[in-house]
């Protein structure tokens, strides 16, 4: 069976279950004393137990990029949460603000870590989700998180990561990946160095972790979101070839992550 045919009959096998309109609850959860909300969206009067999809926003916070993308997520018949990583209304004005708040989680992956997982802990108590069966999904900052959030030996199934950051902080953390990774990753990327690079691969290498990185040429940073625009000189550029790639990419892991009869 070909890789098309097994995302076809995957598609087909969601939609076949998500038949009714699509609800999009907020979801109010706490980090210490940091009030966060996100957005859960799944299929009303649907099956439950689904399997569970994190969506985890880039540097400018959650906005309607992520809640439209755990929308189509919840077409295709999973439950899908767009978590707040900065804090309930808090939302970068611009790219140097983004830059201010990223940094600091960044700086402090600790804090990141302990952010994520109380999102985790969060959605993992909605009846409609199926616990034992999540996987993530990060955009740019939210690609790192992503990759934190496994670092920390979460039980989740898979990790799938848009063009994010790849560095290696602390290697050993490496042997506490329980997940299967994707990395989708613009084969031009500025702001992704090849040391850093080679260093994550050393990582995942060292630890036995099951991993696919994908790379796309005349692809830089930010591939899949629109509002980057199309230069690609600026470092970062919506490349429609690679966004539609890399989308049947993720189709055909999660197909291979939960499978349907």
């Amino acid at each position: 069976m070909t890789i098309a045919s097994t995302i076809l009959i995957s598609m087909l096998a969601m939609l076949s279950l998500s038949q009714g309109a699509i609800r999009l609850d907020t979801l109010d959860y706490e980090q210490g004393n940091t009030h966060l909300q996100g957005f859960v969206a799944y299929e009303e009067n649907g099956q439950k137990n689904r399997p569970g999809i994190l969506i985890i926003h880039d540097w400018m916070g959650l906005k309607g990029l992520e809640i439209a993308k755990a929308k189509q997520m919840a077409e295709l018949g999973y439950v899908a949460f767009a978590v707040d990583m900065y804090g309930k209304g808090i939302r970068p004005k611009d790219s140097k603000e983004a830059g201010e708040m990223a940094g600091q989680l960044k700086k402090d992956r600790s804090l990141m870590r302990i952010r994520i997982v109380s999102a985790l802990k969060a959605f993992k108590k909605r009846k409609e989700v199926d616990s034992s069966r999540i996987a993530s999904m990060g955009f740019c900052f939210g690609g790192t998180v992503a990759l934190e959030l496994a670092r920390t030996g979460a039980n989740v199934k898979g990790t799938m990561v848009f063009h994010g950051g790849l560095d290696s902080p602390n290697p050993s953390d490496g042997k506490k990946i329980q997940s299967k990774l994707l990395i989708l990753h613009g084969a031009k990327d500025p702001f992704v160095s090849k040391s850093d690079i080679e260093a994550f691969r050393k990582e995942l290498d060292d630890s036995n972790v099951d991993y696919q990185l994908v790379l796309y040429s005349g692809a830089v940073h930010a591939f899949t979101n629109p509002e980057a625009g199309i230069d690609p000189s600026k470092g970062a550029a919506y490349n429609p070839v690679a966004d539609k790639r890399s989308w049947n990419a993720m189709l055909a892991f999660l197909s291979e992550l939960f499978p349907y009869p």
